[in-house]
C-alpha cells in the first residue's frame, strides 16, 4: 500500500492539496499571530489535483494594520515548521496598511479559502 495517504479538502468543489495536519497547523499558526479574524488562501501548486509536492503558498488577509508584518510572517512560518517538520511555505500578507502587488490579485482570485 501507499505509506503516506493524502487527504483533499474541499471547498467550494475545488481540492486543496494539505492534508488534515497541514490544514490544523497553518490554521493555528495563524489565529496564534494574528487572531480569530485572520482569513487564509491556498493558492499555487497545492490548489492544483494534477501537480505533485510544491511549496504551500498562503494569503493572509487582515482586516487590521500590521505594524511589523516580517515579523509576523517569520512567526507564523515558525510555528507551521514546529509542527510540520521542515516545508517550503511562502505567506503574502493582505492588510489596509501594506501595498498590494501582482501575487496579492493572484492569491484573491485564483487562492482557495481554508
Amino acid at each position: 500500500g501507499v505509506p503516506y495517504q493524502l487527504t483533499y479538502f474541499i471547498r467550494w468543489r475545488v481540492a486543496v492539496r494539505l492534508t488534515g495536519r497541514e490544514v490544523t497547523a497553518i490554521k493555528k499558526a495563524t489565529k496564534d499571530v494574528l487572531g480569530e479574524g485572520a482569513q487564509l488562501r491556498v493558492f499555487g501548486s497545492r490548489t492544483n489535483d494534477l501537480a505533485k509536492g510544491g511549496d504551500i503558498d498562503l494569503m493572509i488577509t487582515v482586516g487590521e494594520a500590521v505594524s511589523n508584518p516580517a515579523w509576523a510572517i517569520a512567526r507564523i512560518e515558525a510555528k507551521i515548521i514546529e509542527q510540520l517538520g521542515d516545508q517550503k511555505i511562502d505567506i503574502v500578507l493582505n492588510a489596509p496598511n501594506l501595498e498590494k502587488s501582482m501575487i496579492h490579485y493572484v492569491a484573491q482570485e485564483q487562492g482557495i479559502v481554508l
